[in-house]
């Protein structure tokens, strides 16, 4: 089955890099993702589609030719039904459109967009490509996590445009798209509502997207990509071992994280499911 995703969820990540075939090396060594580009080959821009076991799980793009092009880093889309639509929303809640709805190929329709704090996320209008396939497996990506630096503005947007709603359960706080656990129950999940029975799964985490955290001294306002990996330390190794910087570690009560600046520059997570017994 094709997996799709309501209006509201996010759900597609890319990273854009200056040197493509680098990227593929680093990430590919990492997560095993194997690669196919979406681009023509003439085209000045390559858009490498990575997957695991032949299913779609991000994307790296960048110039055909490895040249100084931007500073690298994760993008998160979230999806929308109408893009023009949900542009004309962003604005209206006091957002700003960075690039208007494009075309990309057959595959959709992106909008580059930024909330009223400065942080950048992308909209996407699927069409043959309605986002990643496989999620929370290792390898694979896990959440994306607004940093912010005015919790209350980013709030306020992100509801009005989108109807989420934010859940404060003491050591963090939740984003949710409501009704989307009853969409992954109908459709790729039907066991998610027995999986996440448990007492310590928070109320309406089947609904989670991401969460909301604020930014550290120095760091700005974005959305912040979080991969699952079956082994933190182990991924550590790896990383650095393939040119990575490891910029810090961190054990909670449910995960063991890993910081992560890829050879190019792109920061993400690498986060391991260590939840605490029953």
């Amino acid at each position: 089955m094709i997996r799709n995703y309501p209006e509201g969820v996010t759900s597609w990540i890319d990273v854009e890099q200056n040197d493509v075939e680098g990227a593929k090396t680093f990430y590919g060594g990492l997560f095993g993702w194997t690669f196919s580009d979406a681009t023509p080959s003439e085209s000045p821009f390559r858009y490498a589609i990575a997957q695991l076991d032949g299913k779609d799980v991000a994307a790296v793009g960048g110039p055909t030719v490895a040249a100084p092009t931007r500073e690298s880093a994760w993008n998160t889309y979230v999806a929308v039904d109408d893009a023009h639509a949900a542009a004309e929303r962003v604005t209206a809640a006091g957002g700003q459109i960075v690039e208007p709805p494009t075309p990309a190929g057959e595959g959709g329709i992106s909008v580059v967009c930024t909330d009223p704090t400065g942080a950048q996320f992308r909209l996407w209008q699927a069409k043959r490509r309605p986002g990643a396939q496989v999620t929370n497996t290792p390898g694979s990506w896990n959440f994306s996590n607004l940093h912010a630096s005015d919790s209350t503005t980013a709030i306020a947007f992100y509801t009005e445009v989108f109807g989420w709603a934010f859940d404060d359960i003491g050591y963090a706080t939740m984003i949710r798209q409501p009704g989307y656990g009853a969409h992954l129950a109908a459709t790729v999940d039907p066991d998610i509502y027995e999986r996440q029975s448990s007492e310590l799964v928070p109320p309406g985490f089947s609904d989670a997207i991401g969460w909301l955290a604020p930014v550290q001294d120095g760091e700005p306002p974005h959305w912040h990509v979080a991969f699952t990996v079956a082994d933190r330390d182990e991924t550590v190794t790896t990383a650095e071992r393939l040119g990575a910087t490891i910029l810090t570690t961190d054990d909670t009560d449910w995960t063991k994280d890993a910081l992560i600046r890829d050879p190019q520059g792109a920061v993400f997570t690498a986060s391991q499911f260590t939840p605490p017994d029953d």
